[in-house]
């Protein structure tokens, strides 16, 4: 299993100085207004380093609409912590504003990367998204399972997380491998704190879910796919995946009083941006629901923006909750527990 050792890394990071710099830096109110907005103007684009995919329409959009440039470039997981610390410490990071999962961010702050915004955008977030002075939550990776409906009509689909691991759907099912796909790991915890009454009953589900020998692919990336062709029922999946495979006729569930499950999604500004005040603009921008509804309609991201959702029938009426991060320890403790319970090869 390959996960990202927060704890070496800030050893290593500690060895080359980074990890004592401060990061009590002063709160700042910053608004979008008209002296700010000139002199982002001036500065003229703001560079963007992200793991979120699909966002050219909001670069696009900004442009119009503020008239700076949005320079994005995506950086995998694996390599974001390492560019952007290398770059910090050697003095030359060009991002402005950086975007991904809420403990990438963490670490960053924890490392002196990020500074304090106070954005007139976030009215009405949830209180939970917005209590950090410097990472704001903009949205969800929000996970449950989907079918197809050409196949399954939505009355004989499973209505219930517990219904995953009824024998029906014996060969039926894909999801990634739970074994060593972080996303699908903290789900998993997720659903034993967050859905199942006691434990037994999780362990029992796990059971039941394993049984059915769910076919394994590498992230949610290729869990659709089956289930578009009918070679499976059931992807323990996304519901974006609704709007971005279009026209394909995908539903999602449960449709119940149970949540959907995922991992935050934030976003910050850099220190010694190259260019603040587009920064700033940029970040209002991203977080205001112009931008969050391009994400949405486009992407079908769940945002945190208030009345923005994602055009995936019943997900406005969906309870949609944040899991919490897993040190690496439980990752790898877990993913070794998943692969015994599951029989991974």
């Amino acid at each position: 299993m390959t996960t990202f050792d927060r704890r070496r890394f800030l050893k290593l990071a500690g060895a080359t100085g980074l990890a004592s710099m401060s990061t009590s830096l002063p709160w700042t109110a910053w608004a979008a207004d008209a002296a700010v907005l000139e002199k982002a103007k001036a500065q003229g684009q703001a560079v963007f380093y992200a793991n979120i995919t699909a966002v050219e329409p909001i670069m696009k959009a900004l442009q119009q609409a503020q008239g700076i440039e949005g320079k994005y470039t995506r950086i995998s997981s694996s390599k974001f912590i390492p560019t952007i610390l290398t770059e910090f410490n050697a003095g030359k990071l060009m991002a402005d504003v950086v975007q991904a999962p809420l403990p990438m961010l963490q670490l960053l702050k924890e490392q002196g990367v990020l500074i304090p915004h106070q954005s007139e955008a976030i009215q009405g977030y949830p209180e939970w998204a917005v209590q950090d002075d410097s990472i704001i939550q903009f949205g969800i990776e929000y996970v449950s399972y989907i079918y197809n409906t050409d196949h399954l009509k939505a009355e004989d689909a499973p209505q219930r997380y517990e219904d995953l691991a009824d024998p029906k759907w014996k060969d039926k099912i894909v999801m990634a491998n739970p074994s060593n796909h972080p996303s699908t790991i903290g789900w998993l915890i997720g659903l034993k704190e967050k859905v199942f009454s006691s434990e037994e009953q999780w362990l029992d589900f796990l059971k039941g879910l394993a049984a059915n020998k769910p076919m394994f692919v590498a992230s949610f990336g290729p869990t659709p796919a089956p289930v578009e062709s009918g070679e499976k029922l059931i992807a323990i999946s996304m519901p974006k995946y609704i709007v971005t495979k279009s026209p394909a006729p995908l539903a999602w569930g449960p449709m119940s009083d149970q949540p959907l499950l995922g991992s935050p999604r934030a976003i910050a500004l850099t220190k010694n941006a190259p260019h603040p005040d587009a920064a700033r603009v940029f970040l209002d921008y991203w977080l205001g629901n112009e931008a969050m509804g391009i994400l949405a309609n486009k992407v079908g991201e769940y945002v945190l923006a208030p009345g923005v959702h994602p055009p995936v029938a019943g997900i406005d009426q969906a309870k949609v909750e944040p899991i919490r991060d897993l040190s690496d320890e439980e990752l790898v403790r877990w993913g070794r527990e998943f692969s015994r319970i599951f029989a991974v090869r």
